[in-house]
């Protein structure tokens, strides 16, 4: 099983709550407020690595969440902050926001880290709303809670060169005999299920290779596994198309070149831009000269022909030299070019006034959540900390220009009280 797409939730910590202790100690008739605040939580980080290459250990495991916060505590004892969850992806991974399907982070390079989603902020303790008028508050703030969210991985193969062509024609073999990659090899098609990788070295210089499987004629349109593997494509450099010129399986290597050709570029026109190197491989077998001699009449002009009879390893000297030369003239693989999307967090002054009813107002936004997180309705200092709040933001005067009176009624999340004005 190659698994190289899958959806995961992921979740960071909530903040811990702010404690509303009071300080009592012998001797000490006003100790006063000695709350602590509570620790953030953890946040989610992913990290690329080179040590996998797939995306099969999300199959099962789908959640992932940071630890919480812990509650502040009495003398002014602050939290413990939540432990971070680290994410180990393979490099080439991308993220992207399962609803807006926006890109969040391209996982490019080897070690590359990156804070997806922040912990909630911990909770302000008692001590942090005491003030000349009200000396001993007996509130105090919840932490941030933390919604989950459900992002996409998409990995994308990061390979110098791509081998394509049809099943069974060789590439496979070709790949095992220039790199130490053992790919599974045998005479029938989709050998290879998933991409294999290999390093390739060449006296000083080296690349890596992809063998990308499962292209076939309308592969492009999701027919066999070709629509699977396109994506790994795209991050070459450059591609060795490979094909069978003996026409062993009673196909023409011409319709075959221009066909598998055709299925790459109707699954994206910039991969014309790829340079590609032809290997005319099987030259052993029977009708292998002459369909080269017309496969080199055709595209010869366009293409550099290799002859090759891989499992001899013949022609293989040829092929390094001119893949070495032509990557020394390109330029080197780059990340994708994007406007990177974040996960907003709420804004703590913002609300909204909406009239359900005649005589019914209810407030929204970010202001609401916040003061739900620090009032006590039952408690007399935070409720009058609730109605200066109010004043303050401008919620009682939008309230009146919206048309609120005496005795109506006004919803805040779960706070319901009279307006007085």
């Amino acid at each position: 099983m190659f698994i190289d797409k899958v959806k995961i939730f992921i979740k960071a910590g909530d903040g811990g709550n702010g404690s509303a202790s009071m300080h009592t100690e012998k001797f000490v008739p006003n100790g006063g407020p000695d709350g602590g605040d509570g620790g953030k939580g953890g946040d989610v980080v992913f990290v690329a690595t080179n040590s996998e290459n797939t995306l099969n250990e999300f199959h099962f495991s789908k959640h992932f969440r940071a630890t919480n916060g812990e509650n502040g505590g009495k003398k002014n004892c602050t939290g413990k902050a939540g432990e971070d969850i680290v994410i180990k992806v393979p490099q080439g991974t991308i993220i992207r926001d399962a609803e807006t399907e926006n890109v969040i982070a391209d996982m490019f390079y080897d070690g590359q880290r990156e804070v997806v989603l922040k912990g909630g902020r911990g909770g302000r303790g008692n001590r942090h709303f005491a003030t000349s008028r009200r000396q001993a508050p007996r509130f105090a703030e919840h932490g941030v809670k933390c919604e989950e969210h459900a992002v996409i991985l998409e990995l994308k193969t990061i390979a110098d060169v791509g081998l394509v062509g049809f099943p069974n024609v060789g590439k496979s073999t070709l790949l095992s005999v220039v790199s130490s990659a053992k790919p599974k090899i045998a005479n029938y098609h989709f050998t290879t299920l998933s991409p294999n990788l290999g390093v390739v070295s060449y006296y000083d210089k080296s690349f890596v290779m992809a063998d990308i499987p499962g292209l076939i004629e309308g592969a492009s349109q999701g027919q066999g596994l070709g629509l699977a593997f396109l994506r790994h494509i795209e991050r070459t450099r450059l591609l060795i198309h490979v094909v069978d010129i003996s026409g062993s399986e009673g196909r023409d290597p011409i319709s075959d070149f221009q066909l598998i050709n055709n299925e790459i570029y109707s699954y994206d026109d910039q991969l014309k831009q790829l340079p590609m190197i032809v290997v005319a491989n099987k030259m052993d077998m029977p009708m292998a000269e002459d369909n080269y001699k017309k496969f080199v009449k055709k595209f010869g002009k366009k293409y550099t022909i290799i002859p090759m009879t891989t499992i001899i390893h013949e022609g293989v000297e040829q092929l390094l030299k001119e893949v070495i030369q032509q990557l020394d003239t390109l330029p080197p693989a780059k990340p994708l070019e994007y406007q990177p999307f974040t996960y907003q967090q709420e804004d703590e002054n913002s609300f909204d006034i909406d009239v359900l009813d005649e005589d019914v107002y209810e407030v929204t936004g970010g202001l609401v959540n916040a003061l739900a997180r620090k009032v006590n309705i039952d408690d007399y200092d935070s409720f009058r900390y609730f109605q200066r709040v109010l004043k303050e933001r401008g919620v009682i005067d939008k309230l009146r220009k919206r048309g609120a009176k005496d005795g109506d009624t006004v919803i805040m999340g779960d706070i319901e009280f009279d307006f007085v004005d």
